[in-house]
């Protein structure tokens, strides 16, 4: 299985998960084209070789009756219960410069987003 494989039955697994925990999701950005990242990090909202251009990442948007949950706190067991999902995962909101509670990854190479 390769990794993205792994990747995109991990997100499979942690979004059944969030439900079961009471929440609700939507997709945020899954995917971004190599002109997009390059736009993203020279505006200073994300880097040029971003997971999401591997297919390795997604962000996603988290609800709880009704209420969208956009701080990276509020997405804290949904990244503690990510990164028991396989080795490579990250969560977002540990990143140290700009916390990113809503992106998920896999980052073999040790790469932040």
């Amino acid at each position: 299985m390769t990794l993205q494989q792994e990747f995109t039955r991990s997100v499979a697994d942690l979004i059944v998960w969030t439900y079961n925990q009471g929440y609700t999701a939507t997709f945020g950005e899954a995917w971004r084209t190599p002109e997009q990242a390059k736009l993203n990090a020279a505006s200073g909202k994300g880097i040029a070789n971003s997971l999401h251009g591997e297919r390795l990442a997604i962000d996603l948007n988290l609800f709880r009756e009704g209420k969208w949950l956009s701080q990276s706190e509020d997405h804290a067991p949904i990244g503690a219960y990510w990164k028991t999902l396989h080795a490579a995962a990250r969560w977002g909101g540990d990143f140290k410069s700009r916390p990113d509670g809503n992106h998920y990854s896999f980052s073999p190479d040790g790469r932040r987003a």
